[in-house]
């Protein structure tokens, strides 16, 4: 391994509207040449499976990948614990974790997605009940701005550990993560079409706890949701079977993708056919590819208690940005208490927006939204697109100061900060 990496010229993020300013970027073999850059790089970010769609992965300096690094998989059936490495995908994960019994209790839309990023973005799945990806992380293992491996612990560092998980990229190279686990189950989805946005006014709380997982589907061009996916768990012996009507919504007979154009191959088996959870919980299917990458996404977390408010809001304004929308998603997330969390001590209700990929066009929509719902204390993902104010943000984050003093501690010369958490966290200092 060369320490000064490989240029990163033509080097983009997944779907090809940022591209990195980096000068190199490092892929270490092992923990020794991983503590080695480190040490000897100046300004560092590591890069995930570079699914985020702004530069909070970019740097001036020296970016690094982790995906040659050695596979860990140590699983702790006693504990119902399993640490892995940061590398690692949720796609590659879940499958020898099912056949060891265990499972995960939430999955985001893409198993595509690196845990170690997903956890640093408070990336999420669905469900009133179940927090996003991060909430299950029980330990973390950093190689620090020194080159030190640091570890920490739920247990053993109560004070801090809260604001380690979701660290932005902040806080050091994350080398392991362990994750609590639960014994595997098997899940089923249903799909519904065309329930009307009165019904969801009406009956928002009945609707997103009728499973374990619910997304609704919208293109925001009339007062009805497209479709609605439903996952439930399947124990043995279930006699369940779907109604014919959901909340006026109609049960679905064919695969239907949330943009109906796209082909359905990539999707997870629908109409009911009870599989494996890791091939059930995702929308998308590990082994295809969800679409070419051309487009831009934005989402954005209101408490849940607020949702049909913000919903109306956004269904006021929709014939302004409608146009430039492929599809919306909308979900529930349970309350965590992760410092810097979209969903930190509230239970909450995310709108996702995946927009045609023309950022000068999507830029000042985003701007009509975000003043719709500027009431709700929305907070946007922390991988996504948005014209929010960085005060605005800043402001929405209680422990923001305790996270700002947690980095400072750890990586007092700045190794790891960049543009992104400049704006965002230290506010420009």
């Amino acid at each position: 391994m060369e320490i000064y990496g490989d240029p990163t010229a033509g080097l983009t993020n997944w779907a090809g509207n940022h591209a990195y300013s980096a000068a190199r970027l490092h892929e270490p073999e092992s923990t020794e040449q991983l503590q080695d850059i480190v040490r000897n790089t100046g300004s560092l970010r590591v890069l995930g499976s570079r699914h985020s769609f702004n530069d909070i992965a970019d740097t001036t300096g020296h970016l690094l990948s982790l995906r040659r690094m050695p596979r860990v998989f140590d699983l702790n059936p006693a504990a119902a614990k399993v640490t892995v490495d940061g590398g690692v995908r949720y796609g590659d994960l879940c499958g020898p974790l099912d056949a060891a019994g265990f499972a995960l209790n939430n999955l985001a839309s893409l198993p595509h997605i690196s845990v170690a990023g997903a956890c640093a973005t408070a990336t999420h799945g669905s469900g009133d009940r179940i927090g996003n990806l991060a909430s299950i992380v029980s330990a973390l293992t950093v190689v620090a701005a020194d080159g030190e491996i640091v570890e920490f612990a739920r247990d053993s560092n109560a004070d801090v550990f809260s604001g380690t998980v979701v660290a932005l990229g902040g806080l050091g190279v994350v080398t392991s993560l362990t994750l609590d686990l639960q014994p595997t189950f098997r899940m089923r989805q249903d799909l519904y079409e065309t329930l009307p946005l009165a019904r969801i006014a009406d009956d928002f709380d009945e609707i997103m706890a009728s499973a374990d997982s619910v997304s609704l589907f919208t293109d925001w061009r009339g007062p009805a949701f497209d479709q609605v996916w439903l996952k439930r768990r399947v124990p043995d012996g279930d006699p369940f079977e779907p109604p014919a009507d959901f909340f006026g919504a109609t049960r679905a007979t064919v695969p239907i993708h949330p943009i109906r154009r796209m082909p359905t191959a990539a999707l997870t088996e629908q109409l009911g056919v009870a599989g494996p959870w890791h091939e059930r919980m995702p929308h998308f299917r590990m082994d295809q590819m969800p679409s070419s990458g051309a487009e831009l996404q934005s989402e954005y977390f209101v408490p849940r208690d607020r949702a049909v408010e913000a919903m109306r809001a956004i269904d006021a304004v929709r014939d302004q940005f409608a146009p430039l929308l492929q599809i919306s998603e909308v979900r529930t997330i349970a309350a965590d208490d992760l410092w810097m969390s979209t969903a930190f001590r509230r239970a909450s209700v995310a709108f996702h927006f995946t927009w045609q990929p023309d950022w000068e066009a999507v830029g000042p929509v985003l701007a009509i939204i975000e003043a719709a719902i500027a009431p709700f204390e929305p907070r946007p993902h922390w991988g996504k697109l948005s014209t929010i104010p960085p005060e605005a943000v800043r402001s929405s984050y209680q422990r923001l100061p305790q996270f700002r003093k947690l980095l400072e501690r750890h990586d007092p010369t700045g190794k790891f900060r960049n543009a992104f958490l400049d704006r965002y966290i230290f506010g420009g200092r």
